[in-house]
């Protein structure tokens, strides 16, 4: 018989907690909103009909409740597709192993996680403050080689498209993508872009932001708001989509990014109020999540 998953693989605190989001299997909800900002914990949960709990460890800020009769929790994740890396596989270590045993469950929990962050447009019809809901996410970032996962074949196709027209330097990590749940992008249509969500490993050179360190790839802006594939285009770009997506596969939840378009990077333009966009962002979504 498995003795179960070690105690340094699966980290448990005094009171039975995850290590990290310092939350119980039954402090946390089937439908999860992350949100970068710790403080932006606080401006989901406001909205909640009924707070259950609050639980904080670290940049990790989880608040449980309820919208109506939907239990919901918003957990923050701080800035990167590494703290998705240890948000996404807690959360799923909290409804799919049994903490007591330490063996993964006979029966798995599908979560519904939606990101709801802010973003760059690459396009120049897409202003600032707009709203965009990911399709596909593509990473930049080294996180997802470290697990095995499957592409569809119409993933495929798009990567490789990808591939041919934007050149990454050779010392950059491979390119990677997923596309978002369609049954949670199909509620996103009235009043969102819809497009392809590019996840850089970091803000300034990642994002071809010029200040002293000079670009190994100057040109990145201009290929990737030039990409075009069977009429799909990059919307934006920002840190955590393609984690959440790639590890959504990996787990088997459902995975949904939605963005306040806070700069412009074509016009070079930021938002005169991202908090006001991010607040409009927040109350026109919750309700569809919540429904």
């Amino acid at each position: 018989m498995s003795t179960g998953i070690a105690a340094s693989e699966l980290i448990l605190n005094a009171r039975g907690a995850v290590y990290h989001l310092d939350v119980r299997p039954e402090e946390i909800a089937h439908t999860i909103i992350t949100v970068g900002d710790p403080e932006r914990v606080q401006n989901v949960s406001k909205h909640f009909d009924r707070i259950e709990g609050k639980y904080q460890h670290r940049e990790f800020v989880t608040h449980t409740g309820f919208v109506g009769n939907t239990r919901i929790s918003v957990v923050s994740t701080g800035i990167g597709t590494d703290n998705i890396d240890i948000v996404l596989n807690e959360l799923d270590a909290l409804v799919n192993i049994d903490f007591a045993t330490r063996q993964v469950k006979e029966e798995l929990v599908s979560l519904r996680i939606v990101r709801l962050g802010t973003s760059g447009s690459l396009q120049e019809n897409i202003p600032v403050d707009a709203f965009v809901a990911s399709s596909h996410a593509i990473g930049l970032d080294n996180l997802l080689p470290y697990y095995t996962w499957h592409n569809t074949p119409e993933e495929l196709q798009l990567l490789e498209a990808f591939r041919g027209q934007v050149r990454l330097q050779p010392h950059a990590a491979r390119p990677y993508l997923f596309e978002a749940a369609p049954e949670l992008l199909e509620r996103f249509g009235e009043g969102f872009h819809t497009g392809i969500t590019v996840t850089c490993p970091g803000f300034y050179a990642p994002q071809g932001r010029l200040l002293r360190g000079a670009l190994s790839h100057p040109q990145l802006i201009d290929q990737l708001g030039a990409f075009s594939f069977e009429n799909r285009h990059i919307t934006n770009f920002e840190m955590e989509t393609s984690g959440i997506y790639g590890l959504g596969r990996v787990l088997g939840h459902r995975c949904l990014s939605l963005s306040a378009i806070v700069a412009n990077r074509v016009r070079g333009e930021f938002s005169a109020d991202g908090n006001a966009a991010v607040e409009k962002l927040i109350a026109t979504a919750l309700p569809v999540i919540a429904a």
